[in-house]
């Protein structure tokens, strides 16, 4: 459907403005988007029938914008709009590709961290929430590989694999990706808050539940949807013949995208649902993360083009810090290992006082450092 660049705002907050009703699906949203229903501000019930709703959902949708214009419904609740959280629809920009390809793509996205990580190639590491040894050292093997490698790990925030696979990214290029249940603003499993802080600020949350909803069971089906979608490649480490994880891979064999599954013992039930996709044919047997780069040559060569811009900037950056003078290497030295505020760069630097103004001042122009509320020094 073709939109100018007029209506594309409204579009995307009608969508938004329906996402966050109870009762109103994707195909409901997919009527009210091809009837364009976003060129008018007020609806009327008939309008709603017309466009293809049931009654029962035309009356909910009349009930929420009753005596206004649905058009003042803010995209994030007042109490979150400050905290970071980005709402997408498939009419933006940032929307994910990948996302765009399958048969009913989520309508609505809230995501909190990284947002470039949604560009990069990505492959989804998913298992068991309860983990042998040998299942937890071959989501680190894996994972590691993965991030080094520049891919970013996509999971569902589980115990488990998922956990493990998500802190293991988080230390390499590639970085890792939370796909979570429940609304963006909540952490599922609540054990998980500590994971849920780092990965907020190091790596991407994202979401397609509204806020305020419940969790119920349909939902971990629509974020291992997404995981799925979202992956160039699913990865299967140990899960039973009954298993979430199956899911992920029913959905990743489904949209074309290519699945692995770990081997395990004969006699472990744990791996009963891995091996039977590796005995089916459904799933490759995989041991290294390097298979899927030699079956995936394009995703390695996306992977080595972040990795060599990652050099060449790192390169550039170098020789900038070498044009910069004695007092602000040393500053930018300090802020490398951790943000300060002025008194500790003070006691630190023991640069003077009048002077190391200047030189705080001079970092900010030339875009090396930035200051932040408190008086806190960030290394750009």
């Amino acid at each position: 459907m073709s939109i100018n660049q007029t209506d594309l705002e409204l579009a995307k907050q009608m969508v938004i403005a329906l996402h966050q009703l109870p009762g109103i699906g994707w195909h409901a949203i997919n009527k009210a988007v091809s009837s364009r229903l976003w060129t008018r501000r007020y609806w009327k019930e008939q309008m709603l029938l017309e466009a293809g709703m049931s009654r029962v959902q035309a009356q909910i949708i009349l009930r929420a914008n009753e005596h206004e214009d649905w058009t003042s419904q803010p995209a994030i609740p007042a109490e979150h709009e400050h905290n970071g959280i980005k709402v997408l629809t498939p009419f933006d920009y940032s929307y994910p590709q990948k996302l765009q390809e399958i048969s009913q793509p989520p309508w609505v996205l809230y995501a909190l961290g990284r947002m470039e990580l949604l560009t990069r190639p990505a492959a989804a590491v998913v298992g068991t929430r309860v983990p042998t040894a040998y299942g937890r050292h071959a989501a680190r093997k894996l994972a590691q590989e993965l991030s080094d490698g520049a891919v970013t790990v996509v999971s569902g925030l589980a115990r488990g694999i998922d956990s493990i696979a998500h802190e293991t990214a988080l230390a390499g290029i590639g970085g890792t990706i939370a796909v979570l249940p429940t609304a963006i603003n909540e952490c599922y499993p609540p054990e998980n808050r500590h994971l849920y802080a780092r990965l907020s600020n190091e790596a991407l949350l994202l979401s397609e539940t509204p806020f305020g909803m419940k969790l119920h069971p349909g939902q971990f089906h629509q974020r291992n949807r997404i995981i799925a979608a979202m992956s160039a490649a699913t990865v299967v480490i140990e899960c039973a013949a009954k298993s979430g994880s199956l899911i992920t891979a029913k959905h990743a064999f489904e949209m074309n995208r290519e699945l692995f599954a770990v081997p395990g013992p004969i006699h472990s039930p744990k791996s009963e649902g891995a091996n039977e996709l590796i005995r089916n044919g459904a799933a490759r047997l995989i041991s290294s993360a390097h298979q899927i780069f030699e079956e995936l040559p394009w995703l390695k060569t996306e992977a080595d083009s972040i990795m060599n811009n990652r050099q060449h900037k790192k390169d550039t950056e170098a020789i900038s810090i070498e044009q910069l003078s004695s007092d602000e290497q040393k500053i930018i030295g300090l802020l490398q290992v951790e943000s300060l505020t002025f008194d500790e760069i003070f006691e630190r630097s023991s640069i003077p006082f009048g002077h190391l103004n200047a030189v705080l001042l001079n970092l900010c122009i030339k875009q090396k450092i930035e200051l932040h509320p408190g008086s806190v020094y960030m290394i750009l």
